[in-house]
């Protein structure tokens, strides 16, 4: 880890060379008036007190931080005609360096050299230097510098402190050699300095220079748990995390700043479990935790999910006064439990802080966005800047824009726009990812682009944000295509030190990136793209992470491979109800019910065994589709009833919807319909209206389909797929005028229906086609291979359902539309582009015909492949002329 190479000395120069920044202009934080005025009225000391007692008077008020009555105190010394001296001088201007007055300072400077001291004294040459430092000159800093003669280690300690506070980290680094040429040997004060120089420079560079620090700190025997400490910081922020774990290990001098160190940087770096595990280390250490220690700890907890473990923390800092009232700590509480979905609880931690700063504020506005409390955000932000006087940061607009967007109290979104316009903040980071957000959410992602694109210092969240974007308006090839961006990007950051230059922050994809373009994958049924992205995640180590496991989970399931989802499944070290409800949700997507309800009866039971993991509402909807597609009525009709009292969950209006596809699908429509009038009033009943309606398509029922069609026209009239079945029931009941009823109203209204669509991944490319398209390049070639094995189909006793065209046209011209339809195209394209024995994939965004079902099972076997075609509602694999579904879908 660390080198054995030295840090070559340069020739010598004179410092001042090595700064020719022009010089920021002087911030004077507190006035005083001239040193012949008192500031203050402390009690005077009698004149019969001697010199020296005024001395330790002035510096005990330093030492103290009493810095007003220190400096009133030297204007009495100097009224009563006492001389300061080589004592008094350097307390006095660490006075004036605590009160960061520029002006004041350079009177002190000016009454040292009329006294006579000048630069002579040591001490009182290095005071200066911290004093220019500490009011923001760096220019006088080096001024004072250049003319010391003797410098010691204090001096070259205070200048190399003065390059790094104002973030001149290279000359920092260039005084360090000239320090080393001028044989003044460093301290640990020194190499901290250096460590943080580092570890602000490029990766390359300050990688290569810090473990020269850390080779040096080896040679000259400074194993300091202060440097050690800057140095486990450093590789943190270089990227090594493992550097610091070994660093951490090889010192036994650790302390409170190392263990909150460690934890706080695997938090950063979202090693979440092993922040945990650190933590739990350092109690059994019986190291006493602070309140950095719990804002450390904390965002793991949260990101985590471990409700307990949080309340656990809560009840230590309760019963520590000074850390409840913290406000890190407040902060960190308020932030966990929103994330834990409990936001009342962490609006009762926001209720009991007395004094409250902008970061509990904020912490609390973005629980509320978070957990979509939108009024109660709109609220608190309303409140914070006109009660408690407190103006938003740029971290608080970024918390309050989401709630913002999704309020109906604010029909002009883009005034919040010209909010942080006028606030100054539209330039910052934060902000600007936070309007990339809230433009990609109302639809307007070329805004939301032009935003991404006039950003000067784009990091990671901003990536992640416009792929968020198009992740949400559906465009899934277009975020795969930035996800590539921002990886050849993150090369060249590498190769050319594109991030100094350029002021990028890292681009490398974190746990957000990946959980949210996996998505797309599976939207996308892009296998291979979803593997390569797996294989980043194992070899990044966020395989693990609970996010990004679950997204693969549903994305493996959602390509069709359910068995690598089980697999990640298992391998997950902890799971979270998004996790179970994915793995449930792929048995039933599947046809697999009664695996699915083996895994709802296995979270049940780890629950019952103190497990933190509930079932919610989304993890019945799972539980209930399950049924639906394997006919396993009973069972879920039982669950159903069983919701409140069993698991304290009362049914809503999707799960009505869900038990309606239940029964409906299994033939029970009359019952279906019974329930729908069952349902509580103010309950929403378009989902269940069209639960029904679809199972009056499959089976026919013209009279209730009537009645679930005019149900929904009146909900929804512009949505086409109420029109498109009631006409498809209709066509398929032989009522040709009634069905072209349907479609000429359509027609009037101007609803148009959703072309058939499938799509196959093949190569880097996903292959889309739509029904009758022509438009590929290799069309030609396969509508002539769907003729050919169309009629090697008809000779094995395929026969085409001609029902499946509801169009009053003649057999001849059905058989042909037929062939065209989506699917078809895509199984052709994929026989015809893959080695035989290759398993095709396919995705519709409509149901699978029966003609194209009944088929795809002849070519199955005709061609010896596996065929697993993903419908709208579920998974059908085609093996050897037979389908999973059992023809049940």
């Amino acid at each position: 880890m660390s080198s054995t190479h030295s840090l070559s000395p340069l020739p010598s120069l004179p410092l001042s060379s090595l700064h020719n920044h022009q010089q920021p202009t002087t911030t004077t934080l507190h006035r005083h008036p001239p040193l012949s005025t008192t500031t203050s009225s402390p009690k005077p000391i009698s004149l019969s007190v001697s010199p020296a007692s005024w001395v330790d008077s002035l510096r005990s008020q330093t030492q103290s931080n009493r810095f007003h009555e220190a400096i009133s105190t030297y204007v009495e010394m100097t009224l009563l005609g006492i001389q300061p001296d080589y004592v008094a001088f350097p307390a006095l201007l660490k006075a004036v360096a605590g009160l960061q007055d520029l002006n004041l300072g350079k009177q002190i400077h000016g009454q040292i050299v009329k006294c006579g001291c000048g630069l002579s004294s040591v001490s009182v040459a290095n005071s200066l230097v911290n004093m220019y430092c500490k009011c923001g000159h760096i220019g006088d800093v080096q001024s004072v510098f250049d003319r010391i003669a003797e410098r010691d280690q204090v001096t070259w300690n205070s200048m190399i402190s003065a390059f790094c506070r104002f973030g001149e980290w290279e000359v920092a680094i260039e005084a360090f050699r000239i320090m080393l040429e001028e044989n003044v040997q460093p301290s640990s004060f020194t190499l901290v300095s250096l460590v943080l120089a580092c570890s602000n420079l490029s990766k390359s560079e300050g990688l290569q220079l810090g473990k020269q620090v850390h080779a040096y700190s080896f040679r000259t025997c400074d194993w300091s748990t202060y440097t050690n400490n800057a140095l486990m910081a450093m590789y943190a922020k270089l990227g090594r995390v493992d550097y610091a774990k070994g660093l951490f290990s090889c010192f036994e001098s650790r302390d409170l700043v190392s263990w909150n160190t460690m934890i706080s940087l695997l938090s950063q770096n979202e090693r979440f479990s092993e922040a945990l595990i650190f933590f739990a280390r350092m109690v059994v250490y019986k190291v006493k935790p602070d309140c950095f220690t719990f804002a450390g700890i904390l965002p793991a907890c949260s990101h985590l999910e471990l409700i307990n473990t949080g309340k656990e923390i809560h009840a230590y800092a309760l019963r520590n006064g000074d850390l409840i009232e913290n406000s890190f700590v407040g902060s960190a509480l308020v932030d966990m439990y929103c994330n834990c979905w409990e936001v009342d609880s962490g609006r009762r931690v926001f209720d009991s802080i007395l004094e409250r700063k902008v970061a509990i504020w904020n912490a609390m506005i973005s629980g509320y966005a978070q957990n979509e409390n939108d009024e109660e955000a709109l609220k608190l932000f309303i409140e914070m800047e006109a009660v408690a006087g407190i103006g938003p940061n740029a971290t608080t607009m970024a918390s309050v824009l989401p709630a913002f967007v999704r309020s109906d109290a604010f029909h002009d979104k883009e005034c919040i726009h010209g909010y942080a316009i006028k606030r100054g903040l539209e330039k910052d980071k934060y902000v600007q990812n936070a309007l990339v957000d809230m433009y990609a959410r109302l639809g307007r992602l070329d805004t939301s682009k032009t935003i991404f694109d006039g950003m000067e210092g784009r990091d990671i969240v901003s990536w992640n944000t416009l792929i968020t974007g198009y992740v949400m308006c559906r465009r899934h090839a277009d975020a795969l295509i930035l996800l590539h961006e921002m990886q050849r990007l993150d090369k060249i950051n590498e190769d050319e030190d594109f991030y100094k230059n350029e002021k990028q922050g890292p681009l490398k994809p974190n746990a957000v990136t990946l959980m949210t373009v996996l998505p797309g994958c599976a939207a996308l049924a892009a296998l291979a793209k979803g593997k390569e992205i797996h294989a980043y995640a194992i070899k990044n180590r966020l395989a693990t992470d609970i996010a990004v496991g679950s997204a693969l989970v549903d994305m493996y399931a959602k390509c069709g491979c359910l068995n690598l989802s089980r697999r990640v499944f298992d391998q997950m070290p902890i799971k979270n109800v998004i996790t179970w409800n994915s793995i449930i949700m792929a048995y039933g997507m599947h046809g697999k019910g009664e695996e699915a309800l083996e895994q709802f009866r296995n979270l049940v039971t780890e629950r019952a065994m103190g497990g933190e993991v509930k079932p919610n509402e989304i993890t019945f909807i799972s539980v209930f589709a399950a049924c639906s597609h394997s006919g396993l009525v009973d069972e879920g009709l039982k669950l159903f009833y069983g919701m409140k009292d069993d698991y304290g969950i009362k049914p809503g209006p999707d799960h009505y919807a869900c038990v309606v596809d239940l029964l409906g699908r299994a033939g029970k429509v009359e019952e279906a319909y019974q329930l729908i009038n069952t349902m509580p009033s103010d309950f929403d009943k378009v989902d269940a209206w069209s639960s029904l309606l679809g199972a009056c398509r499959i089976h026919q029922n013209v009279e209730i389909g009537e009645t679930a069609a005019m149900n929904l026209l009146r909900l929804e009239p512009n949505l086409a797929s109420h029109y498109v079945l009631l006409s498809n029931i209709y066509s398929s009941a032989g009522l040709w005028d009634k069905a072209g009823d349907v479609r000429r109203k359509m027609k009037e209204l101007g609803v148009r229906k959703e072309p058939g669509c499938s799509w196959i991944e093949y190569g880097d490319e996903v292959h889309k086609f739509l029904v009758g398209d022509v438009s590929h390049p290799e069309s030609e070639k396969l509508h002539g291979f769907l003729e050919t094995l169309s009629e090697r189909m008809k000779k094995d006793g395929y026969v085409p359902d001609t029902s499946c065209v509801l169009h009053n046209l003649d057999e001849e011209e059905k058989e042909t539309i037929l062939c065209g339809h989506s699917e078809k195209l895509a199984i052709a394209f994929g026989i015809l582009n893959t080695p035989p024995g290759t398993t095709i994939r396919v995705a519709k965004n409509l149901r699978v015909c029966n003609d194209c079902h009944t088929a795809t099972k002849f070519i199955s076997k005709i061609v010896n492949r596996e065929i697993i075609v993903r419908d709208v509602r579920r998974f059908h694999h085609f093996r050897n002329g037979n389908c999973s579904c059992r023809d049940y879908w």
